[in-house]
């Protein structure tokens, strides 16, 4: 395959990366909107505390899923070196540190629910399983698989291979550490 061809086909994978990413967020919200007005019944779910903690956390996270994407489709399509600058991997760092620390409050709010058993419980534990999900996706291992190659890649290794953007991370905070060191 020739290289402009490649290039073509790598663009063509990272713009639809990031518009669904952000599509899936903005149709989320849409739909949550719709349920909500369109559906009795659905108050107690969508309205509840908690509920609405794990649902703006998805969000949150998927339109981080999507910023990344969209910064590395931009440098595709600049043609610009393949690692994010150093800038946008603090940013990101920051994204992560954010989303543990939200995590750790749905934790405890988990816990409040596994002890009420609110109505909510099981749509709470849909909503923020989700979330807790994307954010390792992004952060840690990749979980997504998309196409035919990709599941064919994914059987033929051993075992989950880190996600993109975690292997940036790791880079940049070796970085650092080499930085601090030299100090």
């Amino acid at each position: 395959m020739s290289k402009k061809r490649m290039h073509n086909k790598v663009k063509k994978k990272l713009f639809g990366l990031f518009t669904g990413e952000w599509f899936a967020a903005l149709m989320f919200a849409v739909l949550w909107v719709l349920y909500l007005y369109l559906l009795e019944g659905f108050e107690v779910y969508l309205t509840s505390a908690p509920s609405l903690y794990a649902f703006v956390m998805l969000e949150w996270i998927l339109l981080q899923g999507g910023f990344y994407w969209f910064l590395k489709w931009r440098q595709v399509r600049n043609k610009s070196s393949s690692n994010l600058p150093d800038h946008q991997l603090r940013l990101f760092a920051f994204f992560k540190k954010s989303n543990m620390f939200l995590i750790a409050i749905g934790m405890l709010v988990l816990i409040y629910q596994c002890y009420v058993f609110a109505a909510d419980f099981y749509w709470f534990l849909f909503l923020f399983s989700f979330a807790v999900i994307e954010h390792i996706n992004y952060y840690h291992i990749r979980l997504s698989y998309m196409s035919v190659e990709e599941i064919k890649e994914l059987l033929g290794q051993k075992g989950l291979r880190r996600s993109l953007l975690a292997k940036e991370l790791k880079k940049y905070h070796g970085r650092l550490k080499g930085k601090r060191g030299a100090s």
